[in-house]
């Protein structure tokens, strides 16, 4: 018996046209399409609901989440103050010891900061560079035109042009960027999501804000597994490669499908939170102890601030 009279059509792919030739190399590529895919997924719940690092002993982890978050709070407030570029690098070397402190791997802290982001930042302001939208002292001269240049009601000058007062407004956006997402990260990770929540209504943050951070947190995770799930179920059923025509359909009616689960499913989780005693007021095993070691590092951080922002005055 020959392999095609022992297998039906449909396994074989006789049966249809392929709109194109299949090779070897299509299913090492699908499979690395899928292993990519499924490891971003699990890459991304792991890393916003993973709290091992929370639970690390560490300098930040030991503080008072209220504390902390005065204290972290403090520091975004005085980033976006500051005036000069080269005053924001101490605060960004701080947040790198800080990170140290807490036993984070500064590998994975500096590649979850600058990996978006802060790149993010530079293309929307690399326009500024230019003495086109930002005019100013030119430090580089791209190109002299020899004579004033006009594009309909907006004049471009006589040359085109770096300036320095773009090159310094680029780099402290990005300064101030950079170190606040760094100041957001470390407060992510160092502390518990339930703790978090409990600071914010600590201070009095309005309960519908909370609920609806506490809603998100959980409702990610459960989008996330459901977006897994329909994938898995896609592989599991295909039998050897399928067209680009084929992936488009199979994307866009996931598309459709996940925001109808998703929409339904919605209701079902903030029932399952009301069942459980949920009351919009977050809940934690333990209550909150302020100790020496605390109110030290809020004094501390109190104290770099002030000096920081004095010397940004003295400097202007």
């Amino acid at each position: 018996m020959t392999e095609d009279a022992a297998l039906p059509d449909w396994l074989t792919g006789h049966g249809r046209k392929r709109s194109r030739d299949w090779t070897p190399g299509d299913s090492r590529r699908q499979s690395a399409i899928a292993g990519t895919l499924l490891g971003l997924s699990r890459l991304v719940r792991d890393s916003v609901f993973s709290e091992k690092i929370a639970s690390r002993p560490g300098l930040l982890q030991n503080l008072d989440p209220r504390i902390k978050l005065v204290g972290m709070l403090s520091l975004l407030v005085t980033v976006s103050l500051l005036r000069n570029w080269y005053l924001i690098l101490p605060l960004y070397g701080f947040t790198l010891v800080m990170a140290a402190a807490s036993r984070i791997s500064l590998k994975l802290y500096i590649r979850r900061v600058w990996l978006f982001v802060p790149i993010f930042t530079a293309i929307i302001v690399f326009p500024s560079l230019f003495n086109v939208v930002r005019p100013g002292d030119p430090l580089w001269v791209i190109r002299d035109f020899g004579h004033q240049v006009t594009l309909g009601p907006w004049s471009l000058g006589t040359s085109l042009a770096i300036t320095y007062q773009g090159v310094k407004g680029a780099v402290l956006l990005i300064l101030r960027v950079v170190t606040s997402v760094s100041l957001g990260v470390l407060l992510a990770l160092t502390t518990r999501w339930a703790d978090l929540l409990k600071s914010l209504r600590v201070f009095h943050i309005p309960r519908v804000f909370v609920l609806i951070l506490s809603m998100t947190y959980r409702y990610i995770f459960l989008l996330l597994a459901m977006a897994e799930d329909i994938f898995t179920a896609r592989t599991s059923r295909m039998v050897g490669p399928s067209s680009p025509r084929e992936d488009r359909r199979f994307i866009a009616s996931s598309m459709g499908t996940l925001l109808g689960k998703s929409h339904a499913f919605s209701d079902e989780v903030y029932g399952a939170m009301v069942s459980r005693g949920y009351n919009g007021e977050p809940v934690i095993s333990h209550s909150f102890r302020t100790r020496p070691a605390d109110w030290f590092w809020l004094a501390s951080v109190t104290l770099a601030i002030a000096i920081i922002i004095g010397g940004d005055r003295l400097l202007g």
